[in-house]
């Protein structure tokens, strides 16, 4: 399994004095040198559990996403006591375990995902009640001329918008990235390719990075002022 790893204090005090933190940091190594783990990154959150909007968080998120890692944190609680955030990032499809308690965690979701389930059946039978009341009516329902009404193109330009649409959140998911890369130093294409490889980021395809690859996000328009060198 690859991780990425959050932690979070409550205080800037317990920040800087790394209470809390170190507790963490065991609860997590000892999980991940039980699952033989493979740890990509780290991010260190001060903030209130209470919000949402944590930047570290959003970052470790990014970062599993687009390595396909899973994010790790030492307990549930340290994630957000928010459940309605939980599902959140279930139905963005981000993978999460608390090192405490794996099974309850996925119990917990699996709970959510079950209720999220059950109303997306209830508006699947509104929506056919209604459409059977309104038939015995006497409405016309539907188009006449069917998919004839469309024509085939119309197909056609719709997968290659989804394609455009996936392309460009796959960049602009990678960009802040790169430009974190950049402020570190690491200014040409194939150092900035080298350095996300040993990232354990992937490209949109699932392959290793190239300065050619590195270019063409940037050339999505995500990413203004990089240097051109290869």
């Amino acid at each position: 399994m690859r991780t990425i790893n959050y932690y979070r204090v409550s205080t800037a005090k317990q920040g800087r004095s790394g209470l809390g933190e170190a507790a963490q940091r065991a609860s997590i190594e000892a999980f991940c040198t039980e699952r033989g783990c493979e740890q990509l990154g780290e991010y260190v959150e001060i903030e209130s559990g209470k919000r949402d909007d944590r930047p570290e968080l959003i970052k470790a998120l990014q970062h599993a996403k687009v390595t396909g890692a899973t994010l790790i944190i030492a307990k549930l609680d340290r994630l957000s006591r928010n459940l309605a955030f939980l599902a959140t990032l279930q139905e963005a499809g981000t993978k999460f375990i608390a090192a405490d308690m794996p099974e309850a965690n996925e119990v917990t979701i699996h709970i959510m995902a079950v209720i999220a389930q059950a109303e997306r059946k209830a508006i699947s039978r509104r929506t056919k009640e209604a459409l059977a009341a309104a038939k015995a009516r006497g409405t016309k329902l539907g188009n006449p001329m069917g998919a004839k009404a469309f024509g085939d193109a119309k197909g056609n330009v719709a997968a290659v918008e989804a394609i455009k649409a996936k392309s460009a959140a796959f960049a602009a998911d990678v960009a802040p990235i790169i430009s974190a890369i950049r402020t570190d130093g690491h200014g040409s294409l194939r150092a900035i390719a080298a350095e996300l490889n040993a990232r354990g980021i992937m490209t949109a395809r699932g392959g290793k990075w190239g300065p050619q690859s590195v270019s063409d996000i940037i050339a999505a328009g995500q990413i203004a002022g990089q240097k051109d060198a290869a």
